[in-house]
């Protein structure tokens, strides 16, 4: 009996391991089912789906030089090729430009030229913010042994 890529066989588990079961085909010839060619779905214990003595349906895979026999009972069985799916296609949206952040609108318009005068109270408040932030910064690093603009003696 010459086993060729693609033959479908019947045989009988011989034996199983975590990895896989042990077909028996007859005419002193095994193969191996890997655990992922066991079944469509995930396999997490193989005992749960072969039993020892159990005849199964398989197609080869791979006949290595060495005598190995590489079998699948999942490509054995006959399964109706499934559907392709689509999927409903997104229409792309361009992202609305975010309106700049201005801290009082009403305060400081001007008819003339609006933009302007707000950008000018941003600027001066936030130059002020950073002056007493140093200042504060100067001060309690002026006093510490080593810090910059420390008194030395």
């Amino acid at each position: 009996m010459s086993i060729e890529v693609g033959a479908k066989l019947k045989g009988k588990v011989s034996g199983i391991t975590n990895f896989g079961a042990f077909i028996d085909l007859g005419a002193g010839k095994t193969g191996l089912v890997h655990i992922s060619e066991v079944s469509n779905g995930f396999v997490k214990d193989i005992n749960e789906v072969l039993k020892v003595k159990d005849e199964v349906t398989v197609v080869v895979t791979t006949v290595g030089n060495d005598g190995k026999i590489g079998l699948s009972i999942r490509k054995a069985q006959d399964n109706p090729p499934e559907e392709k799916r689509e999927f409903p296609k997104k229409e792309f949206q361009r992202p609305q430009a975010k309106k700049p952040y201005v801290k009082n609108q009403n305060q400081n318009q001007n008819t003339n030229n609006p933009g302007k005068d707000d950008f000018d109270s941003l600027m001066s408040s936030f130059l002020k913010d950073s002056d007493d932030r140093l200042s504060t910064l100067r001060r309690s690093t002026e006093g510490k042994r080593g810090g910059r603009g420390g008194r030395r003696n």
